[in-house]
């Protein structure tokens, strides 16, 4: 089940990057609402959940941004929570970076352990890895696998290459499951080299610290410092991992297996993982739910073959979202002459296929009788992905704006983990005899 931290704790400190000072609260939050960071230093407060959709794409740290208004190195703060076990909670702050304290994740991870969970009545979301990922940036790579092992097991090597005679090849790996994160983890501190270290200070960064307060490699080890652990920067590595895959808005289940990866890396395989998870539900949803038939869907809809390109409903959520599926055979009329060589699906027609799952939700939501819907505008039209013979086109429509007569629709269509396509759509409710 989800949990959610007991009592409030407060926490302060300077920032790792800008040096600001930062008092920040860590508060319950009901269940479901996730982990929520909230600038109480702006007028009014800007609030802004950690999750993928929100990260930017920052340079040696994880930070969350809405509009114009950022909060930097959010990762040892995710990484505490995820390691501790909370689900849910409020993070307000008044400042734009959250405390370093020492580098490591004991700053956030001790308070919350002191002050307890509490259970909640909604089990947690879970994400489990059912197919190999493996992404890769020059030489740093970072790869997910499935695992029927409970929880996430993560493995890391660090491998500095031409700088081995500074920071010496290492592993670590940890189990969600059954390590103890504050004894293994938590203290590992954020780490660089002499150089890279420099590199920070001219640009304005780190000016507030001394090698003392944060571990700084040089030639013959850490300056004016000591190693907590013989492989404290693999560990520091995995406590990073931790943080940044907590944007998936939940715990993930497998195996994570990384060298060389850093942010940029975690949370792409984080939004990876995310939209496998998606793919999995929508296909376990065609096989397992039918909402509308295509005879159902016939009697709202004036179309026929070979112009009726949904072939079943599969969800519809109140007036808010639909599901659908359109199966794509070899036998479809238009791969007669649209490529004949190399089939593939016009994109018009996967936007009509759209179109009509939104006609679709349009006139469940509204309820006219002898209305249709019909298609007022196209906008921001993107086709991302071809769609072939033997593809399964999974349609999804979202309302955004609905009044009486007209309505505005985000449509999107997958194929697999893959968008296909996507278009904001108007419709139009008229009479029957009109359309």
């Amino acid at each position: 089940m989800q949990r959610t931290i007991a009592k409030p704790v407060h926490v302060s400190g300077h920032g790792l990057l800008t040096g600001v000072k930062v008092n920040m609260e860590i508060a319950p939050a009901q269940a479901g609402e996730g982990i929520v960071f909230e600038r109480t230093d702006i007028e009014p407060p800007v609030v802004i959940p950690a999750t993928i959709e929100h990260a930017a794409d920052k340079e040696r740290r994880t930070t969350l941004e809405s509009g114009d208004v950022t909060i930097d190195t959010i990762e040892h703060l995710m990484s505490a929570l995820a390691g501790v076990g909370i689900d849910n909670a409020t993070i307000k702050l008044d400042g734009p970076e959250v405390p370093c304290g020492d580098g490591s994740s004991l700053l956030f991870a001790e308070p919350i352990e002191k002050a307890g969970t509490v259970e909640q009545e909604q089990p947690r979301t879970l994400l489990r890895v059912t197919e190999p990922i493996c992404l890769q940036s020059g030489d740093a790579m970072i790869a997910a696998f499935p695992s029927h092992q409970p929880g996430m097991h993560v493995v890391f090597d660090l491998d500095y290459g031409d700088a081995s005679h500074r920071i010496e090849r290492q592993t670590q790996a940890w189990n969600s499951e059954n390590a103890d994160y504050l004894k293994e983890v938590a203290p590992a501190r954020t780490f660089s080299l002499k150089e890279e270290a420099e590199a920070l200070l001219e640009q304005g960064m780190c000016t507030h610290l001394s090698p003392s307060e944060m571990l700084v490699i040089g030639d013959d080890g850490p300056i004016d410092n000591a190693y907590r652990f013989e492989n404290e920067p693999a560990r520091h590595k995995i406590l990073d991992i931790i943080g940044d895959l907590y944007l998936a808005g939940g715990h993930i289940q497998g195996r994570i297996v990384a060298s060389r990866s850093g942010h940029s890396l975690n949370r792409q395989l984080c939004a990876a993982i995310i939209e496998q998870h998606k793919a999995s539900k929508r296909r376990t949803l065609a096989s397992t739910s039918s909402e509308m038939s295509v005879r159902d869907i016939q009697r709202i809809m004036p179309h026929r073959y070979p112009m009726l390109l949904v072939d079943r409903v599969l969800e519809i959520d109140g007036d808010e979202k639909a599901i659908g599926i359109k199966n794509i055979t070899i036998n479809e009329p238009f791969f007669q002459g649209h490529y004949p060589g190399t089939p593939i699906m016009p994109g018009v027609l996967i936007v009509e296929a759209m179109a009509q799952l939104g006609g679709l939700l349009m006139s469940r939501k509204l309820e006219h009788t002898g209305k249709i819907a019909v298609l007022l505008s196209l906008d921001k039209v993107k086709l991302r992905h071809p769609v072939t013979p033997g593809d399964q086109l999974m349609l999804e429509a979202f309302a955004l704006k609905a009044g009486l007569r007209t309505a505005a629709l985000q449509c999107q269509a997958f194929v697999g983990t893959k968008l296909a396509a996507e278009a904001q759509i108007r419709f139009m409710m008229v009479d029957a005899e009109q359309g």
